[in-house]
């Protein structure tokens, strides 16, 4: 990884994924495919890779849609889903690492301001899933997110079955897109 950018700090690194083809990404609950930090995304990524931003139903039925729009995407591209960087922000990132740790093939895995528990609630943890993940991850996160502090997302993304990188930006739950796409870019230079 690359000298980090200014508003970009880097916890740990991990590996990198090789060989994309393209990017998936999804929204968090309450947002859809055209979320600011997801147009953000696919406008840097886009001259480098293919890209693909989906929405997402609420509940349980969002890991088959993240599963269905993978296959279908790297159909389309003429290659496997283990060519393609899934992800998302928030509840989309979590249900793309669901569906990773359940067996979807990918080249990575993107979570931005994961919800690592509900603010306030640091026992309702949404971990169990991760140590079944075993794709390179980036973790983007705000220094204030109250969905994860700094130290509980270094503590629990270690528990992850594969290599992890943990970029800390300033902000919350809703850090400042360039600092999201500069932490991107700084995990994975192949992509601009």
């Amino acid at each position: 990884m690359p000298t980090a950018a200014p508003d970009v700090r880097v916890v740990h690194r991990g590996a990198v994924p090789a060989d994309v083809a393209g990017v998936l990404l999804t929204p968090g609950a309450s947002a859809t495919r055209d979320h600011a930090t997801l147009v953000a995304l696919d406008a840097a990524l886009s001259p480098h890779v293919a890209v693909r931003r989906v929405d997402l139903p609420r509940g349980a039925a969002a890991v088959a849609r993240v599963r269905d729009e993978a296959e279908a995407f790297a159909a389309e591209l003429g290659v496997g889903t283990d060519r393609l960087v899934v992800g998302g922000r928030s509840f989309g990132g979590r249900m793309a690492s669901v569906a990773v740790a359940e067996g979807l093939p990918a080249a990575g895995l993107l979570l931005l301001s994961y919800p690592l528990h509900p603010p306030g609630q640091p026992d309702r943890l949404r971990t169990a899933h991760l140590p079944d993940v075993r794709v390179p991850v980036l973790a983007v996160s705000g220094e204030r997110d109250p969905f994860g502090t700094p130290d509980e997302l270094t503590a629990h993304l270690a528990g992850l079955g594969g290599p992890w990188t943990l970029a800390l930006v300033p902000g919350a739950h809703a850090p400042r897109d360039t600092a999201v796409v500069a932490a991107v870019r700084l995990w994975w230079p192949a992509a601009g």
